[in-house]
């Protein structure tokens, strides 16, 4: 009897160590899983696409050149932190959230306002940034001594497809002449830079990057102004993107994030545009 009890516990510990051994080798390739990580790589000073491995730039799958910018150092950042490794997938605007929802690319990374039509699609982090909505002009445009948003009335304007800028802010504008919106943000510069518009709105960061590449472009900011744009907190904060229900993703990025400061992200967004690739040249 007692060789029986002493098999049968001997046996046990054995089916507990498998188990154990089991449980652990599955955390294991969890973590050692590499995640798909998707944005444009043409987006500065959020991600852009570059020709080498400058300043800690990383290969875009695909083998179409290397991404870098504040997306693709918050993408590190929060792989190394939880374990991960990572690769970066090269979409276009439209395709991001589709790319997602598919099971094609696990996070998107790419400057996403938390907007709700947004999130009920996909699932979002808390804010990885906080973006102010600001106006770009030329130096030497009428419209460059705006003390508000009143004072553009009558301009005329683009901004990028897809974006708050255009959708919101634009239409808040009396009487403006809102042409058709660019389908990128460099698109959207060139038409500033070109005179095709008056003035573009775009947030603080691309403002900051565009005029370290076009010196004569001024930032208009009414941020502490009465007559400012209106929008929410879900239209001005940025999210990290995840696939709709997966939460052990979701929990991980925002145990990273929610250990950061508004310092941290400025910090490392001043970085990003102080070496993007077109502020060299």
């Amino acid at each position: 009897m007692r060789k029986l009890l002493n098999r049968s516990l001997f046996a046990l510990a054995i089916l507990l160590t498998l188990i154990f051994a089991v449980l652990v080798f599955s955390g294991c390739s969890k973590k050692s899983e590499k995640l798909r990580i998707a944005m444009e790589c043409g987006y500065a000073p959020y991600n852009w696409t570059q020709e080498n491995d400058a300043n800690g730039a990383v290969p875009i799958a695909g083998g179409v050149g290397y991404a870098y910018g504040y997306d693709v150092m918050m993408a590190k950042h929060l792989t190394e932190k939880l374990g991960y490794e990572f690769e970066i997938v090269k979409l276009d605007w439209d395709a991001l959230i589709p790319a997602l929802q598919s099971g094609d690319v696990d996070a998107v990374i790419a400057g996403q306002s938390i907007k709700p039509e947004r999130a009920e699609k996909v699932d979002f982090t808390t804010p990885y940034y906080y973006a102010s909505i600001v106006t770009l002009v030329k130096e030497n445009s009428p419209y460059a001594s705006a003390k508000g948003m009143s004072d553009l009335a009558g301009g005329t304007c683009t901004s990028q497809l897809g974006t708050i800028w255009y959708d919101v802010c634009l239409p808040q504008i009396e009487n403006a002449n809102v042409l058709a919106a660019q389908e990128t943000a460099p698109t959207m510069l060139l038409a500033l830079e070109s005179g095709a518009v008056d003035y573009v709105v775009c947030d603080l960061p691309t403002a900051k990057a565009a005029v370290l590449v076009y010196p004569s472009m001024k930032i208009l900011d009414f941020t502490d102004s009465e007559d400012n744009f209106v929008v929410t907190e879900d239209d001005i904060n940025l999210g990290i993107s995840v696939q709709k229900g997966n939460k052990e993703l979701l929990d991980a990025f925002n145990s990273v994030l929610n250990k950061m400061t508004v310092e941290d992200f400025d910090a490392m967004m001043q970085e990003a545009i102080n070496v993007q690739p077109l502020s060299q040249e």
